[in-house]
């Protein structure tokens, strides 16, 4: 069993709601979704900033996608520490969060997915954060392995770029 942050546009994709994405990208990104509910933990913080995150873009119902069924699957499990387990973060006005590095190298990460490497970089496991198209983290994919975070990128648009 191994633990996860999974940033929002992972579930989006696995919607099939983002353009960019091949459809190979939204089957990893489905599979994973899949694979996670069956066997891994997500990690999420105690203030609900993820799943409130998840709320504005997916569906609680569970219908009609892949990513939809992951976020009601969240909400089922949100206070199940065997499916999900959660950190506390601490929101700041200068950074986003006290948990989050102040590293010249991050100065620009968009204070949008600040929340995901608070919560990885919180939790003792130091889970790798998930990602599908969001090209900010391939971005700081360098710094932010530099202070212990490893992204899994699921797509290759991302990978395959010069």
């Amino acid at each position: 069993m191994s633990y996860f942050v999974v940033d929002t546009n992972v579930p989006i994709v696995a919607n099939e709601k983002a353009n960019q994405a091949s459809p190979a990208c939204v089957l990893n990104c489905a599979n994973k979704l899949r694979e996670i509910q069956k066997q891994h933990i997500i990690v999420l913080d105690d203030t609900w900033l993820i799943i409130n995150e998840y709320k504005n873009k997916l569906s609680p119902s569970g219908q009609p996608g892949v990513g939809d069924a992951f976020f009601k699957w969240v909400l089922t499990n949100q206070a199940n520490p065997q499916r999900c387990q959660q950190v506390k973060i601490t929101p700041t006005a200068e950074n986003g969060f006290q948990e989050f590095p102040e590293e010249e190298s991050l100065a620009n990460f968009d204070k949008s997915d600040r929340k995901f490497v608070a919560v990885a970089l919180t939790h003792p496991e130091k889970p790798p954060i998930l990602n599908a198209v969001d090209s900010d983290w391939k971005n700081f994919e360098i710094a932010l392995k530099n202070i212990g975070i490893t992204i899994i990128f699921l797509c290759s648009e991302l990978t395959t770029r010069p």
